[in-house]
């Protein structure tokens, strides 16, 4: 059983752990667990700016030295999706989730389920859905066929299909919000959800109430916080890169959200940190979660 000190043991020792094991055993460790609030990962597009530069290899290797097992990918940085995955592993690293865009789900799901289990994921989540000027009924109503029939096909394949929230689905629509609406049109374990809690917050959601409303659709979350004095109530899904600050250092209740995502079933949280300095926020980000005692 994972506790609080084993978790602040697992942080200061996987970077010395790394240095002395081969990175293939690595892939055989337990995921970094906290105590309360389950798997701890990464989404990777949260050093976008570092493998961009080129050094994928150095760049996994300093997140397996952050104490990381698993991964959300979020493109493969032009190396063909099998060499991706193959740095991946040879870090240690494990990739549980992943992208799909919304495009290539509509025109064929399939090539989107192949790299998937290229990859090694258990999850693919979409985490935009195409729409010119204000989030509308309208572009819900042309995601639902959408995500069904690319859920029903990921289900059939062994996968998980998740929405990723982005914060423009909280306008209020004749049913409520937009994000009601999607939730309502959807089949539960065919389209499932995953909680980016800074844009939900952004676009003027509820993290902590949403969880409440719909235990059990929510199968991981984004955790992330917010620059304190950032407008919210903004149903756009795009705001500066360095609004995203450390955990516990924003205006997002992150010790209240993860408290409500247990009670409601999650069991997996990837850190994603869109700072344009990230590497240096992400180590502060684990401390404050090995601080929390929920």
């Amino acid at each position: 059983m994972t506790t609080r000190r084993t978790f602040l043991k697992t942080l200061a020792g996987a970077a010395a752990v790394s240095q002395f094991r081969p990175f293939d055993t690595l892939a055989a460790q337990a995921p970094l667990k906290h105590p309360a609030t389950g798997t701890i990962g990464l989404q990777l597009y949260s050093l976008r700016h570092l493998f961009e530069k080129g050094d994928i290899p150095g760049t996994l290797a300093m997140v397996r030295q952050w104490g990381f097992t698993d991964v959300e990918a979020a493109g493969t940085y032009k190396l063909p999706t099998a060499d991706f995955a193959a740095q991946v592993k040879n870090a240690g690293l494990r990739i549980t989730s992943t992208g799909g865009d919304f495009n290539a789900l509509a025109k064929d799901a399939g090539s989107v389920i192949k790299d998937a289990k290229t990859l090694g994921a258990q999850q693919v989540m979409c985490a935009w859905i195409p729409h010119e000027g204000r989030f509308s009924r309208a572009d819900v109503d042309k995601a639902v066929p959408v995500f069904q029939q690319a859920g029903r096909a990921m289900r059939d394949a062994g996968l998980r299909f998740l929405y990723h929230v982005h914060g423009y689905e909280f306008q209020q629509g004749p049913d409520g919000t937009l994000f009601d609406a999607l939730a309502k049109q959807t089949e539960p374990g065919v389209v499932d959800f995953q909680m980016d809690v800074f844009w939900v917050v952004h676009g003027g959601g509820n993290p902590v109430e949403l969880f409440t409303r719909y235990p059990n659709r929510f199968l991981s979350t984004h955790l992330k916080d917010m620059r304190k004095g950032t407008k919210i109530n903004e149903p756009t899904g795009n705001a500066p890169d360095d609004t995203s600050v450390a955990l516990g250092e924003g205006m997002v209740d992150i010790a209240g959200v993860l408290r409500a995502a247990n009670k409601a079933g999650v069991k997996t949280h990837f850190i994603e940190d869109e700072h344009p300095e990230s590497e240096k926020q992400i180590p502060r980000s684990l401390a404050y979660l090995a601080s929390l005692q929920l």
